[in-house]
C-alpha cells in the first residue's frame, strides 16, 4: 500500500481537477455606445469620483484586446505621468481642455507592471494644448501626462497593442 501512495498522489494531483484554473475569459464585446450612454458615463464619473481621485475610468466599448475608455480628470488633483512600453494610446477630447505633455523623462520613475512605467510628472517634453474635438496619438514608449486641466477634462482613450515583431 505504501508503495502505491506516490503513484496515487501523482495521479490525483495531475488530474484536471487540480490543474491551474483557466484564465478569465475576455469581457463580452460591447460594440455600440449611444451619445446618451456617454452622457450617462460622464454623469456617473462626476458622482462617483472621489475628491482625491485624479482619473476616473469607465469602459465605453470593449472588443478584446481593444477597449475604449472614458477618462474623467479634474484640475487640482495630480495624475501620474505614464509610459506604455508595448501599446500606443489614442485620446479623443470629449469635453473640456488641458495641456498634454509628451516626450521628456518621467520624474520619480517607477515600474507599475511589466509593461508600464509611471512618474509624478515629466521633465522636459513638448506641451500641447488640447480641447473638445481634438485627437492625439501617443506612440508606445513615449512619456505622456495631462499636467494642466481647466476644470474637468473628459477623454476617450484607446490602448493600441502592437502585434509581436
Amino acid at each position: 500500500m505504501r508503495a502505491l501512495l506516490p503513484t496515487v498522489l501523482f495521479l490525483v494531483t495531475s488530474s484536471p481537477a487540480f490543474a491551474q484554473a483557466p484564465a478569465m475569459p475576455p469581457p463580452a464585446p460591447k460594440l455600440f455606445a449611444a451619445a446618451a450612454d456617454v452622457t450617462a458615463l460622464i454623469a456617473n464619473a462626476k458622482k462617483e469620483r472621489k475628491p482625491d481621485q485624479a482619473n476616473f475610468v469607465q469602459p465605453i466599448l470593449q472588443l478584446a484586446p481593444y477597449n475604449a475608455n472614458l477618462e474623467y480628470r479634474v484640475a487640482g488633483v495630480n495624475a501620474n505621468a505614464s509610459v506604455h512600453e508595448r501599446e500606443a494610446e489614442m485620446f479623443f477630447v470629449i469635453e473640456g481642455a488641458g495641456t498634454l505633455v509628451t516626450g521628456g523623462k518621467l520624474h520619480e520613475e517607477r515600474r507599475t507592471n511589466p509593461e508600464n512605467l509611471s512618474g509624478s510628472s515629466i521633465d522636459g517634453g513638448t506641451r500641447k494644448r488640447v480641447a473638445k474635438g481634438d485627437f492625439v496619438m501617443v506612440p508606445e514608449g513615449v512619456p505622456h501626462w495631462f499636467g494642466e486641466i481647466d476644470g474637468a477634462l473628459v477623454l476617450m482613450s484607446i490602448h493600441l497593442p502592437h502585434a509581436p515583431k
